[in-house]
């Protein structure tokens, strides 16, 4: 049990929150929300010591192992698989303390260290850190490339895979999907949802969290306030708070009218028919949910791209890849204005290699691309983040694009985004990861392009910005194509899912739920599969003699103290052999006699301790079910 009582927290001059009263019992999933900067990374710190509270109180269990993520990974010169199996602390102890056995020759201590061993299923290890890294899409044979070997994305995923490795009581998930696809997201869901500690997370992402928090602990005001359910019943539970505020209703119609437009027009359209069924369901929520947001300080839209040719671009007979190796062939796609399609497939697949292609950044290895000639691209991309001048404004980059602009149309544009007052006028460089790709949005906006391409743009992301981008292209009016892990936005913009995969590119038939689904049945199918050819031979035929090793230091201490007692029992009896001789016992023979009984009673000792050992070791081999 976490006890939080009258909890003030501060960061530097900056107070978080105060005043704030909890309890989390043992066996919980809480979600952790809040705006940016509210304090919630910094109560994880506080839960693990490194952040002392201010006033108040805060308890938790003595002895609780806790897992978390760490934020860097060292560039090791260590194989994944091995950095992975590292979270495992108490299975490298015992490892530890093995070989320490093994060099001392201490047969005894070496068969408790194998059943300690095999109590917390250390010979299972290698398999469990293999589906871990299968579950996050590393490929078989990336689990014995070296840490240093990764980029800075795939370092974060083993550091996830060895947070989750650990044997731990409560878990700390901070934004732990910030680098995955939505592959790796539903499996990480999946796991979560089966964990068995306490679950404490971070999260930005609604369908995440309602699939696994029970518990909301929600940051706001400057208090801390748990709340019974999960995301969706704490939205209802909020709107119901700010319901009195009309401002609500008005935002709420305009994403009612596009999702009640989607259902008319594709409820008898076979091809259409689940999708619609899935609007339907959502559309019963959306007032509440809107309500819950009503105090966003977001607030933008697009403006129409105004006329758009019948054919925005034409990809025929495309061929993409990198150097001479093709990752999708033969891609036929035609993008005209209003659609709206989310790609899906696995990491690597290709997904983000046919934006690029549509983007114009990435020329085909065959095949056409046709682009209409009033055609007006907008791309988001992590690499758009990055190429920010981070010495300069965010006004200073809206004036680049728009020269002729007023400061004071630029700055109000700019608010809608939340970058007021000096926010506008201070460099990028510190700004937050969020921060940045708000300023990215709004340079994209700001330019109305008629094709939107989309790639992760809710990386960094809270939920009020989610929620404020996903009602902002409710009404976009020109084409989109998405990648993203966030359900929720997927659900909210796209009307078509394409699957990236196994080299080609398809139309899928179903939503996100039956993709789900899918997934699950891919996983099931090809999840031991794909272990097996991850782990070589070599690495197999280790683990099977390991299992084939198990008994030998048992057999062994047992056969030396079967030796023992047998040499004991012969010297025994050789000893009584001579006292049983009565010329023994005259005046002349005292001194032999004493020295005979003498070392009687040592041989008796010694023969006691040799097979209570002998007990030991055979007990301990009966105890192991092999």
């Amino acid at each position: 049990m976490l006890n939080f009582k009258n909890i003030s927290l501060h960061r530097g001059i900056t107070q978080l929150f105060s005043d704030s009263s909890f309890t989390i019992h043992r066996g919980q999933k809480v979600g952790l929300t809040g705006a940016n900067g509210t304090g919630k990374s910094s109560l994880f710190a506080m839960v693990r010591n490194e952040l002392q509270v201010d006033e108040g109180d805060f308890t938790l269990p003595p002895n609780i192992a806790i897992a978390h993520v760490a934020q860097e990974t060292q560039a090791l010169a260590q194989a994944a698989i091995e950095f992975v199996i590292d979270g495992d602390q108490g299975l490298r102890q015992l490892q530890q303390q093995l070989s320490q056995a093994e060099a001392d020759e201490n047969g005894l201590l070496q068969a408790d260290l194998h059943a300690r061993i095999d109590d917390i299923e250390g010979y299972t290890a290698v398999s469990r850190a293999m589906r871990l890294l299968s579950g996050l899409g590393f490929l078989p044979g990336q689990e014995q490339m070296l840490v240093n070997e990764f980029s800075g994305g795939w370092r974060v995923r083993l550091n996830l895979a060895q947070a989750l490795m650990c044997r731990s009581d409560l878990l700390l998930l901070d934004e732990p999907t910030n680098h995955l696809d939505l592959d790796a997201v539903i499996w990480l869901q999946d796991w979560l949802v089966k964990y068995p500690g306490t679950l404490m997370l971070i999260s930005h992402d609604r369908d995440f969290l309602d699939a696994i928090a029970d518990h909301i602990v929600h940051i706001e005001h400057k208090k801390a306030e748990i709340y019974t359910g999960n995301y969706s019943a704490f939205e209802r539970i909020r709107a119901e708070k700010l319901a009195q505020q009309q401002a609500a209703y008005q935002k709420q119609q305009q994403e009612i009218a596009h999702v009640q437009s989607f259902i008319e027009r594709f409820r008898a359209k076979a091809t259409k028919a689940k999708q619609a069924q899935s609007r339907i369901k959502t559309l019963k929520k959306m007032e509440l949910i809107a309500r819950a947001h009503v105090d966003s300080p977001f607030d933008f839209t697009f403006v129409n791209p105004g006329k758009m040719p019948e054919q925005l671009l034409h990809l025929d007979k495309v061929t993409l890849g990198y150097g001479q190796e093709a990752i999708i062939t033969d891609v036929e796609m035609m993008i005209s204005p209003g659609q709206r399609i989310g790609l899906l497939g696995a990491n690597g697949a290709g997904k983000s290699t046919l934006v690029k292609c549509l983007a114009g950044q990435l020329a085909p290895m065959s095949g056409e691309v046709r682009p209409a000639d009033a055609l007006q691209i907008g791309y988001f991309a992590q690499h758009q983040v990055e190429q920010l001048q981070l010495d300069e404004s965010p006004l200073w980059h809206l004036q680049k694009i728009d020269a002729k602009a007023s400061e004071k149309d630029l700055r109000k544009f700019l608010g809608g985004f939340a970058f007021t007052g000096d926010k506008a006028l201070d460099p990028v460089g510190p700004f937050s990861g969020g921060e940045k790709a708000r300023l990215v949005l709004a340079m994209l906006v700001y330019q109305n392009p008629n094709l939107l391409l989309l790639d992760e743009p809710t990386n960094h992301l809270d939920l009020e910005m989610r929620h404020a981008l996903s009602m902002a292209l409710q009404d976009y009016e020109g084409a989109l194509v998405v990648i993203s892990h966030d359900r929720h936005l997927l659900k909210s913009v796209t009307d078509t899912l394409v699957l990236v995969a196994n080299g080609g590119v398809n139309t899928f038939d179903g939503d996100l739920e039956d993709y789900h689904r899918w997934l699950i049945e891919q996983k099931n199918n090809q999840s031991d599969q794909i272990v097996d050819q991850g782990l070589s031979r070599k690495e197999q035929r280790r683990i099977e003699a390991e299992k084939r090793q198990f008994l030998q230091p048992l057999k062994q201490a047992l056969v030396k103290a079967e030796k023992q007692v047998e040499q004991l029992h012969q010297r025994q009896d050789t000893l009584e052999q001579q006292l049983a001789d009565p010329t023994l016992y005259g005046d002349q023979n005292k001194d032999q006699l004493l020295k005979l009984l003498r070392d009687k009673v040592d041989i008796n000792s010694a023969l006691e301790k040799a097979e209570t050992k002998w007990l030991d070791a055979s007990d301990s081999l009966e105890q192991v079910d092999v």
